[in-house]
């Protein structure tokens, strides 16, 4: 099983996926790994990507999802995964793979993009990812103000999500 931890800039897909990833003893990813240098520079200063400059990132984490459903190896991938169409590319026919989305409001993640340094997905990208996102309406969405040891044993407690 691949269990995808998605959300905007803030809301803590990150921390919550290691913390799972680390309570499931399942390997941990981050997609913002597998941006090109190209599209880490755009966002770090400040420029939303669109639809296809993510195209190629989307495809590039689906290979790393169907290599570890092949290889039978939990994981747990940090994504954003914002809109309908990008988690069709990440998981359209593959059973395995559930998402959960951590969301907050505006405010809150602000703040946290606000006292994050050296990440380059900063506040100034927020309002467009929020524009962009598109809560799954059938999906686990949680409020990523809980604490990380909530958020994960919600995770781990919800049956959808048991392998």
């Amino acid at each position: 099983m691949v269990i995808v931890i998605a959300g905007v800039s803030g809301s803590g897909k990150t921390t919550v996926g290691r913390a799972l990833a680390a309570r499931l003893g399942w390997e941990f990813y981050d997609a913002d790994d597998f941006h090109d240098a190209a599209n880490v520079e755009r966002m770090r200063r400040g420029e939303a990507l669109d639809d296809a400059d993510r195209h190629p990132w989307l495809l590039r984490v689906r290979r790393l999802i169907e290599d570890a459903i092949a290889k039978r190896a939990g994981a747990v991938v940090a994504c954003s995964a914002l809109k309908a169409q990008y988690r069709s590319v990440l998981g359209e026919a593959l059973d395995e793979v559930q998402f959960v989305f951590v969301h907050a409001d505006a405010d809150v993640l602000r703040a946290r993009l606000e006292n994050r340094p050296g990440h380059f997905a900063g506040a100034a990208l927020l309002d467009s990812q929020l524009e962009t996102l598109e809560l799954p309406p059938d999906g686990l969405v949680l409020d990523a103000s809980l604490s990380v040891d909530q958020l994960v044993d919600l995770i781990v407690s919800t049956r959808t999500l048991q392998p």
